[in-house]
C-alpha cells in the first residue's frame, strides 16, 4: 500500500472559477455541516482572494461569512486554509506592509489556519514577508509556485524557488496550477525534487481541469510524493473549475494510494445543497462556457476562470468590430474568428512581456493588452498604444522581477515614454496607510470590529467598504440581480409582459385603502426614499402614504416581510381604492 493522500475541497475557488459571487454566511451555515459528514476532508479551502470584495459587492458583511463557515470545521477538526496575493494580498493591486501584517492577524482570530501564499510573478520577495508576517499571527504559511508552461518555467527554475521559501520558513508548498496547462512529467519531477530535498515539506497540489490535463497530473504528483489534492465537488466541479472528488479518490484508490472514503449520502445532499445555492441567486452570475473544457487554453495559457469575462469582453466589442470591418470593405468576423484571434495575440504578447505566470492580476493585464492589441489591429494601427499604469508597473518592476526577458521593443516604447524601470523591493512602492484608515473609522463613528476586522476590512477594500457601509452597494447589487432575471426570462423567450405577470404571480400586492395621491415621503416619520426594486420590507414597516382628498395622511404599512419586485405609482400619483401600488414577493432573500 503506498502513502496517504488526504483532499482538500475548495469551497470558495469552485464558485470563484464558475462565476462572480461567493455564497452568503447563511449558506455557508448550512454547507458546512455536510462538508463536514462527507468525511473525507483533512482541509476545506473557505475564503481568501475575492472572498471578502465579492460579499462586500453585494452587501454583506465578508467578516460574518468567514467567522461563520470557519467555526464547525473547526470543530469537526478540519483545517481551513485561504488565498493569499502576497504583496497584493485579498485585492489586484499592492496592499501596504502594515495591512498585510494585520490581515493574518484578523484571519487567524477569525479561525483561518492556513494561508496560500503567491505571488502571479514567483517574486520571493513578495512572499518572503508574508511567510514571517503570517508566522507572527499564528498561521501556517503555504508558500506557493504559480504553474505555467514556457521556455523559463523550467523544473530547475521551480526547485530554486522552492528552495528559497523553504529555507524562509514555509512548512508547506502548494503547486497553484491556476490554468491546468502544467505538463504531468514535469509537475511529478518538480514534487520528486522539492521531497528529495525537503522530505518533511507538506506538498498540496491545485490543478484546474480546464485543458484537460488535471487528472494525469494528479497521478503524477502522487506518485512522486505529494501529500495534499484539492478537489471540487458536483455541481460545481470539472469544466473551468477543479477535478471531482470521487473521480480523484476512485483513481488514486485503484493506484494503490490509502485515501480517505465518502459518505456519498452527504455528498448528494452536499450536491444538491449547492445547486439550490446556484438556482436561488448565484447561478445568475455564472457564465454557462465555464462549465466545458477546452483544449485550446493549452495553447493561450490563460486560467479558465477567466474564460468568462474574456467572453464577455469579446462579446462586447464584437459588433464593433464587424462595424470596423463593414466599413473597410471586408467580411465580418464570428465570434470563434474573434477568440482565436485573441487566443493568437496572448500567445504573441506572453514572452514579449517577459512570460508573467497568467494567474491573477498578471493574467488579466496580458489577456487586456491582447485585446486592445487586436482591436487596432482591425482599424489597421500598430500594437501596444493602449497599456494601462497597472500593466505598465509590472512591465517597469514595480510588482516584482519579471521571469524572462522583456522584448527590446517594449523597452525602447518604455523609455520613449520617458518611463523608469526599477528592481528595488516592491513593497517600498507602498507605504504604510493604516493611520489613515484609523482616521477615517474614528471619523465616521465606525467600529473596528472584532479584532480589528472592520479595520482591515476598510484599509484592504476601501472603495467596496465604504459602499457597503452606506447601504449603496446592497442596492446596486439587488438592481444587477434583477436585471440578471430579467436577461435570464428574456433570453428564455419571454417578452416584457410577460416577465412582468411572471414576476407579479410570484409577488402580493399592496393596495391602496383608499382614493389619493401615493406619497414616498412626508413631514411625519415614514420612508425617506421611494422603494426601489429589490428592497427589503419588514412586516411592521411603513410603505407609503396616501394623501387623502380631504387632507388627511394614511399610512399604508407592509404587513408582510418582502423585496420590491414592481413599482406601479410613482411619486404624487393620484390612485383609486383598489389600485395596485406596489408588489412584493414574500422572501428572506437576505438576512
Amino acid at each position: 500500500m503506498k502513502k496517504e493522500i488526504k483532499f482538500s475541497l475548495v469551497y470558495r475557488d469552485m464558485w470563484q472559477s464558475s462565476g462572480k459571487y461567493q455564497p452568503r454566511a447563511d449558506q455557508l451555515a448550512r454547507i458546512a455541516p455536510l462538508i463536514i459528514e462527507m468525511g473525507c476532508f483533512a482541509r476545506v479551502e473557505t475564503n481568501g482572494g475575492a472572498f471578502e470584495q465579492v460579499n462586500l459587492l453585494y452587501g454583506e458583511n465578508p467578516n460574518k461569512a468567514v467567522r461563520t463557515f470557519t467555526k464547525p470545521l473547526h470543530e469537526a477538526g478540519i483545517q481551513t486554509h485561504m488565498l493569499d496575493r502576497g504583496l497584493n494580498a485579498l485585492r489586484m493591486y499592492p496592499v501596504p506592509a502594515d495591512v498585510r501584517r494585520l490581515m493574518y492577524k484578523v484571519k487567524h482570530a477569525q479561525g483561518v489556519d492556513i494561508t496560500r501564499i503567491f505571488c502571479g510573478l514567483n517574486e520571493v520577495r513578495n512572499i518572503i514577508p508574508s511567510i514571517k508576517y503570517a508566522k507572527e499571527a499564528g498561521m501556517i504559511p503555504q508558500a506557493t509556485l504559480c504553474i505555467t508552461y514556457s521556455p523559463v518555467h523550467t523544473v530547475e527554475y521551480y526547485s530554486r524557488i522552492a528552495d528559497q521559501l523553504i529555507e524562509a520558513g514555509a512548512p508547506e508548498i502548494c503547486l497553484k496550477d491556476m490554468a491546468g496547462i502544467g505538463r504531468p512529467e514535469m509537475l511529478g519531477q518538480l514534487v520528486k525534487n522539492i521531497k528529495e530535498k525537503h522530505p518533511e515539506v507538506i506538498v498540496q497540489y491545485h490543478g484546474h481541469t480546464g485543458p484537460g490535463l488535471s487528472m494525469a497530473s494528479i497521478l503524477e504528483v502522487c506518485e512522486n510524493g505529494a501529500d495534499i489534492i484539492d478537489v471540487a465537488m458536483e455541481p460545481l466541479s470539472w469544466g473551468k473549475v477543479h477535478p471531482d472528488v470521487i473521480s480523484v479518490q476512485a483513481m488514486l484508490k485503484n493506484a494503490g494510494f490509502r485515501v480517505p472514503e465518502i459518505n456519498m449520502k452527504a455528498y448528494m445532499k452536499a450536491r444538491s445543497m449547492t445547486q439550490e445555492f446556484i438556482d436561488d441567486f448565484l447561478g445568475y452570475f455564472i457564465d454557462p462556457t465555464n462549465k466545458h473544457m477546452s483544449s485550446l487554453l493549452l495553447g493561450c495559457g490563460l486560467p479558465g476562470g477567466m474564460m468568462g469575462s474574456m467572453m464577455a469582453d469579446l462579446k462586447g466589442v464584437h459588433s464593433g468590430i464587424n462595424l470596423i470591418l463593414k466599413g473597410q470593405g471586408k467580411e465580418p468576423m464570428s465570434l470563434d474568428d474573434l477568440v482565436v484571434m485573441l487566443f493568437e495575440e496572448v500567445e504573441y504578447v506572453w514572452p514579449k512581456l517577459g512570460y508573467p505566470p497568467l494567474v491573477t492580476p498578471f493574467s488579466q493585464y496580458v489577456k487586456n493588452v491582447a485585446l486592445m492589441n487586436v482591436m487596432q489591429l482591425i482599424k489597421g494601427e500598430g500594437r501596444w498604444t493602449m497599456i494601462d499604469n497597472h500593466t505598465w508597473d509590472m512591465i517597469l518592476g514595480k510588482s516584482g522581477k519579471l521571469p524572462g526577458e522583456l522584448a527590446p521593443e517594449i523597452i525602447e516604447l518604455a523609455k520613449s515614454k520617458g518611463l523608469e524601470f526599477t528592481d528595488e523591493d516592491p513593497q517600498k512602492n507602498y507605504p504604510d496607510e493604516l493611520d489613515n484608515y484609523r482616521k477615517e473609522m474614528d471619523e465616521n463613528g465606525w467600529d473596528y470590529g472584532e479584532d480589528d476586522e472592520e479595520l482591515f476590512e476598510l484599509a484592504m477594500h476601501d472603495r467596496q467598504y465604504r459602499d457597503y457601509k452606506s447601504g449603496v452597494a446592497k442596492k446596486r447589487f439587488l438592481d444587477d440581480l434583477q436585471r440578471a432575471k430579467d436577461a435570464a426570462m428574456a433570453k428564455s423567450g419571454f417578452n416584457e409582459e410577460e416577465i412582468k405577470k411572471y414576476k407579479r404571480a410570484k409577488a402580493d400586492p399592496i393596495i391602496a385603502p383608499e382614493k389619493g395621491q401615493v406619497l414616498w415621503e412626508v413631514s411625519v416619520e415614514g420612508p425617506s426614499t421611494a422603494p426601489f426594486i429589490g428592497r427589503k420590507y419588514q412586516h411592521d414597516e411603513v410603505f407609503c402614504y396616501i394623501s387623502t382628498p380631504w387632507g388627511e395622511y394614511e399610512k399604508i404599512m407592509a404587513n408582510f416581510t418582502g423585496r420590491v419586485v414592481e413599482v406601479c405609482a410613482a411619486q404624487g400619483a393620484v390612485v383609486n381604492k383598489g389600485d395596485v401600488i406596489a408588489y412584493l414577493e414574500r422572501t428572506e432573500f437576505f438576512a
